[in-house]
């Protein structure tokens, strides 16, 4: 007997966005049924003539006026009823970026779009809480085995940054003084001889990415374990 099918096939967005100690992520207001005025991520249908990363970003952009060149995909989305139209199945994608590196601008069948703390969250629509979740612990695993928020500092930073960026996503005290010591003992970041000073407090010294060692570490595979106070 011949299988039956009448499925279409959507993308999600994922964007997170870190700065000043707080994690977001980016949502629109759908401006159409279903779900009407409701919170949702950015994404929709894919294409006949197009790919599932050009669909991605071609939602993101349309919906709310941000390009990211590189998404990560974190899992598909498949249960019969997700969505009252049709059957969908939903291929999600996720990063991470800064937001005032952006100009949010909502367009096509998004009303709004908007930053939320990933803490204070209206309700979502379809399963987008559930796509939230996924992509909030696959982003904690993530930093378990490669450094991927470097680029969410400046290009001189207080080791202090790096420390707050890792407990903000992690949402938990790590051991500053292990998580110093792994971080120095890969090479991936550099002293520079350059002074931080804040108000009145400590002065601290700044560090520097190394992209070169980075890259090395990548093609032969670390991993380095973060201890939780």
């Amino acid at each position: 007997m011949p299988a039956i099918q009448n499925i279409k096939v959507a993308v999600d967005a994922v964007v997170f966005g870190y700065d000043e100690k707080q994690l977001s992520v980016l949502l629109i207001k759908r401006g159409v049924a279903p779900y009407k005025d409701s919170w949702a991520l950015p994404g929709g249908l894919v294409r006949d003539d197009e790919s599932l990363e050009t669909a991605v970003t071609r939602e993101l952009k349309e919906e709310t006026g941000v390009k990211i060149d590189y998404l990560e995909q974190l899992y598909t989305f498949g249960k019969p009823n997700r969505d009252p139209r049709n059957r969908v199945v939903s291929i999600s994608y996720f990063g991470l970026v800064r937001p005032n590196h952006f100009k949010i601008k909502a367009d096509t069948d998004a009303a709004e779009a908007q930053w939320f703390d990933v803490n204070n969250l209206p309700e979502l629509a379809f399963d987008h809480q559930t796509i939230l979740n996924i992509a909030k612990e696959r982003l904690k695993g993530k930093l378990q085995y490669q450094p991927i928020g470097f680029d969410l500092l400046n290009k001189e930073f207080p080791f202090s940054d790096l420390e707050n960026l890792y407990t903000t996503i992690l949402e938990q005290r790590i051991d500053r003084r292990n998580f110093r010591k792994k971080i120095l003992s890969f090479e991936i970041v550099e002293e520079t001889d350059k002074i931080y000073q804040q108000g009145s407090g400590r002065p601290a010294k700044l560090f520097k990415f190394n992209h070169k060692k980075y890259n090395q570490l990548l093609k032969e595979g670390f991993h380095f374990e973060i201890k939780i106070v």
